[in-house]
């Protein structure tokens, strides 16, 4: 069936939240708490709920697309996601985080025949306020992140990085990871939800998923005073500007930051520009 034209969360009732919010908690029972059974249970009841909404019209095609939200949360839950740099933890990484964004754009486009998922590039053309912005988000994590990372001692979630390959290898895995993250929660995640959902309750419901999978990854700690409000600006930020450059720019800068303050946790000997710790 054809996705509507206009915006469906006008028709659907607010009961068709509920689905949603079991997925997401059960995101963090499998991804933060590591408790596989109370995690499948939640997502097999908001499947369920899914199916009773549209059921009983109180929702217009919620099945099958918390179906193919609950395809990636499945696959991130098959493996460990602690940040790793051996070639197997890299490999294991490129397969796992490809599926979870692979998967639910072929059940959207190819099973369930729903309006496709779609990766909307936007380009470099921006006002003078969002490049504004992109200043605040380096000043921001500047002043935040080393402080986070570490006082808190959770830059040793992260492998220890002492040579070059190392090092590059970091490179990679942190950018990689950065431009993974916009593609499954904001451009798969964010935008089915926005499908059945007002902004905010849509930009909440992407957050616990967001938020569970960084858990994991290794920002631990008081982490989600940091990640759950970048979740949501990320999200809000996309709702405005439908570019995903841009998105992707302002997370990349935050962890171009990430990998330098990793740097300098494992090897405080090592020239650093960060003098205020």
């Amino acid at each position: 069936m054809p996705h509507r034209d206009k915006e469906p969360f006008a028709r659907d009732s607010a009961w068709a939240t509920l689905p949603a919010v079991l997925l997401g908690l059960a995101a963090m029972y499998l991804l933060v708490f590591q408790e596989p059974l109370t995690g499948y249970f939640m997502l097999a009841c908001g499947l369920f709920g899914a199916w009773l909404c549209d059921f009983t019209t109180l929702s217009d095609g919620l099945l099958p697309d918390l179906t193919a939200v609950a395809s990636g949360i499945v696959i991130l839950s098959l493996s460990d996601l602690a940040a790793d740099l051996s070639d197997a933890g890299m490999v294991r990484f490129t397969l796992v985080l490809s599926g979870a964004v692979l998967v639910p754009y072929v059940l959207v486009r190819w099973v369930f025949h729903r309006e496709p998922i779609t990766f909307p590039w936007g380009g470099w053309r921006w006002n003078r306020a969002q490049w504004s912005y992109l200043v605040v988000v380096v000043v921001a994590g500047y002043l935040i992140l080393p402080w986070y990372f570490l006082s808190t001692g959770v830059y040793q979630n992260w492998p220890a990085i002492h040579t070059p390959g190392e090092v590059a290898r970091l490179f990679v895995g942190v950018n990689a990871v950065g431009i993974w993250d916009e593609l499954f929660f904001i451009c798969t995640v964010f935008a089915i939800y926005r499908r059945h959902f007002p902004l905010w309750q849509a930009n909440l419901l992407q957050a616990m998923v967001f938020v569970s999978f960084l858990w994991e990854l290794g920002y631990q700690s008081w982490g989600p005073l940091l990640t759950i409000p970048f979740a949501l600006v990320q999200g809000a930020i996309f709702q405005l500007t439908k570019n995903l450059a841009y998105v992707i720019t302002v997370h990349l800068l935050f962890d171009l930051v990430v990998f330098l303050v990793l740097i300098h946790g494992h090897n405080p000997t090592w020239p650093s520009i960060f003098f205020l710790i």
